[in-house]
């Protein structure tokens, strides 16, 4: 048995060493560039409920087909909003369901672990929202005395 938990033990820091961001070659570091960006953020935000926030409706996660998502994403571009939603589908972090009726209804929902990831990743977009005015203040002082 206590081999067993050394062997536990040493596999988890090994783990630990593999996946070091700060290495140039972790694979996590891939990982980071696809969850930081605006997009991913921002679609896991919509398929968790948070459209209908300011409706002060309760949020809920729901699946939403690709036509709801590019219409609430204002801004994003069929070619950008397809290759993430593949992304997060080849991650594990939604599920991408086709049924089959006339047209087809193609329809994206987190998965546990996409829904775990939004809950870290929401924190950074009501951060954002609500530090945007210092934020502008600041750039516009620095920029005064450039």
């Amino acid at each position: 048995m206590k081999d067993g938990k050394t062997t536990k033990t040493g596999k988890k820091a090994q783990t630990k060493a593999e996946y070091n961001a700060l290495l140039a070659m972790c694979p996590s570091r891939q990982l980071l560039d696809r969850i930081s960006d605006k997009w991913v953020v921002l679609i896991l935000c919509a398929l968790a409920g948070e459209a209908s926030e300011e409706s002060g409706e309760a949020r809920t996660p729901k699946a939403m087909r690709y036509s709801e998502l590019a219409r609430l994403l204002a801004g994003v571009s069929q070619k950008m909003l397809t290759q993430t939603l593949r992304a997060l589908e080849r991650d594990g972090l939604l599920t991408r369901t086709v049924t089959p009726t006339v047209p087809v209804t193609v329809t994206y929902e987190l998965t546990d672990l996409g829904l775990s990831l939004h809950h870290m990743t929401r924190g950074l977009r009501e951060w954002a929202q609500s530090h945007m005015d210092h934020v502008l203040a600041n750039r516009e002082k620095h920029d005064a005395r450039a």
